[in-house]
């Protein structure tokens, strides 16, 4: 058995979406192991054009199984309007292919409300430039052990 281990060491965009996606078609899983919807991903198989930001890109190749692993923070709504955008262009989402982890935590309202008070109620020169969705609080509460998780 092989195993290809792709880990990024930094904050932000590193690499490691590209190189996942060369791996992914030959690949029979592929793990987003952290992260949450802040970034996007695109990724082109033949001249289609697919924009991800939950779901690992090997969901675009029929016989790879994708896993949402615990470190995840996941936006149910973001979640489900990526699964339906993929179904719609005819790319197989079933739980056969896509997994998500019991132990991954849900971004909710009050985690991106917090998120925008927080960043709005920052001084001049001191904001960090959040994306506003939630991710950092959800973290929070991860650490805290008092996020939600899905219940599978």
């Amino acid at each position: 058995m092989v195993v290809r281990v792709v880990v990024g060491t930094q904050w932000g965009d590193e690499g490691k979406g590209k190189i996942t996606d060369l791996l992914a078609e030959n690949t029979d899983i592929v793990v987003r192991y952290q992260g949450g919807n802040n970034a996007g991903h695109t990724v082109i198989v033949g001249k289609e054009i697919f924009k991800l930001h939950l779901i690992p890109s090997g969901i675009l190749f029929p016989n790879t199984v994708c896993v949402i692993g615990n470190g995840v923070v996941v936006d149910p709504e973001v979640l489900l309007e990526e699964i339906e955008m993929l179904r719609g262009r005819g790319v197989k989402v079933a739980p056969e292919n896509l997994k998500i982890s019991s132990a991954a935590h849900l971004i909710l309202a009050k985690h991106k409300k917090q998120d925008q008070e927080q960043e709005t109620g920052r001084a001049a020169g001191q904001k960090i430039g959040t994306t506003g969705r939630g991710i950092g609080p959800t973290y929070v509460d991860k650490i805290d052990r008092a996020g939600a998780r899905p219940r599978l």
